[in-house]
């Protein structure tokens, strides 16, 4: 199968095409310049709780505050909470969690206005980009995402993507990721994951785990509401996430996307 990523740039935005036998299959756009990106954290400000709706209106810097529900919180919702104190007042500087002492999950059906209250601050991770009449949506609930897996902090689970089909592989997968995973951090392996030695995996594995110590590191010195973590723009992630020896051909009518 010729497999092919046509990515084309003007002023305002940028498309990505991917063809497979000259088929179109999937289509991306990405507006230039958008400072709110799916999966970029930030040191957030919580402005007020909604009983009603069982959510809270959050400042993350863009002009409509953003959105968050209770059920996007995360379990591990006071263990985050805690660590952001404790690194931003310098009372801690292990940022790798082994150390930390992880705090009991929030209850799946509790009320927004128990666990966070107006003016505290918070790590979120915007999920959906603002539109005209809306802001972010977000979530407390942080992963940073690799080339073959996704780390997942405050978290201890170790998945594998359903894409993969053969149950010997997801075991394979499984083994080699609680092998090398650090105390403290779940895993999920992407689809692309499949056949990988435990070495990339592990490379990967580090390359998300410093940057969640990067992160960290700017904590103590960060205002709320300020941007901790940019991903990567949508051409990098697109490559990242199905770029593969498959591809015959990557074009572009951008010098600068070219060279990235």
């Amino acid at each position: 199968m010729k497999t092919e990523l046509i990515i084309r740039s003007n002023s305002s935005d940028i498309d990505f095409a991917l063809l497979k036998d000259g088929r179109l299959v999937e289509l991306h756009k990405e507006t230039a310049d958008n400072n709110f990106n799916v999966g970029d954290i930030f040191l957030a400000k919580i402005k007020k709780t909604l009983s009603g709706l069982n959510a809270a209106f959050v400042d993350v810097g863009s002009d409509k505050d953003a959105f968050l529900h209770y059920h996007d919180l995360g379990p591990q919702l006071l263990s985050l909470s805690n660590y952001t104190r404790l690194v931003s007042t310098g009372k801690l500087k292990d940022f790798t969690l082994k150390s930390f002492r992880f705090d009991k999950d929030i209850d799946k059906n509790g009320a927004i206005d128990q666990v966070l209250k107006a003016g505290q601050n918070l790590l979120v991770q915007v999920v959906k980009e603002p539109i005209s009449t809306k802001g972010p949506r977000i979530s407390s609930e942080l992963s940073i995402a690799g080339r073959y897996l996704v780390l997942v902090p405050f978290s201890d689970r170790v998945s594998v993507s359903q894409k993969i089909s053969s149950n010997k592989e997801k075991e394979r997968l499984k083994r080699l990721a609680k092998s090398i995973k650090p105390k403290g951090f779940g895993v999920i392996l992407r689809t692309v994951a499949e056949g990988i030695k435990v070495a990339e995996l592990d490379q990967d594995l580090q390359n998300s785990l410093q940057r969640w110590v990067n992160l960290s590191k700017q904590l103590p010195k960060a205002q709320a509401p300020s941007k901790v973590l940019s991903e990567l723009d949508r051409a990098s992630s697109i490559l990242r996430d199905v770029f593969n020896d498959t591809f015959s051909s990557i074009v572009t009518n951008d010098e600068v996307l070219y060279n990235e």
